[in-house]
């Protein structure tokens, strides 16, 4: 699998559990458990135009508001994006969206949003692009190897309870 094989290059230490499909942050849950690691919820955007897209990670917990999101970045409003964009562009179907799918070429138009309450986490998980696992792999190594690899352009967000503001910063 091609996000493994990336990975690997890389040098990324990462660990990997295969599980039944799971669609909703809740079946993630126990995933996270076990991998001692915070799946991060993902949520696939795009302008009212289409002419962009941006992949927003962010906790489980986070309220997301698209017109909150779309202030803080500097863009248009911000919608969710259909299914065959996704796919087109990170090679996910609904409920796999990664940004490990940010490796591919077809993601080259497409930005990363990110709850700047990430870091503070030390292991993230995340879909190989595909909802039957689930890859754990260091903070740091997602952050300071993973993303610069893919070239993507990266804003960061903060978000609460409330919408945009300062978090509660935690591990799991």
């Amino acid at each position: 699998m091609a996000v493994f094989s990336c990975l690997d290059g890389l040098n990324i230490r990462y660990r990997t559990v295969e599980h039944a499909p799971a669609y909703t942050m809740a079946d993630c849950a126990a995933v996270d458990r076990g991998l001692g690691a915070l799946t991060v919820k993902n949520i696939f955007l795009t302008t009212k135009n289409r002419k962009r897209c941006w992949l927003c990670i962010c906790r489980p917990d986070a309220r997301f508001h698209t017109a909150d999101i779309s202030k803080q970045i500097g863009s248009s409003r911000l919608s969710f994006a259909p299914e065959e964009m996704l796919f087109q562009r990170l090679r996910c179907h609904g409920g796999s969206a990664s940004p490990l799918g940010l490796i591919f070429p077809e993601a080259g138009d497409v930005g990363l949003i990110v709850d700047s309450a990430l870091h503070e986490y030390d292991t993230l998980a995340f879909h190989p692009c595909d909802n039957t696992r689930t890859v754990a792999m260091a903070a740091g190594d997602f952050f300071g190897v993973f993303l610069p690899a893919t070239g993507a352009e990266v804003r960061e967000v903060v978000f609460d309870d409330d919408g945009l503001s300062v978090p509660e910063r935690r591990n799991p």
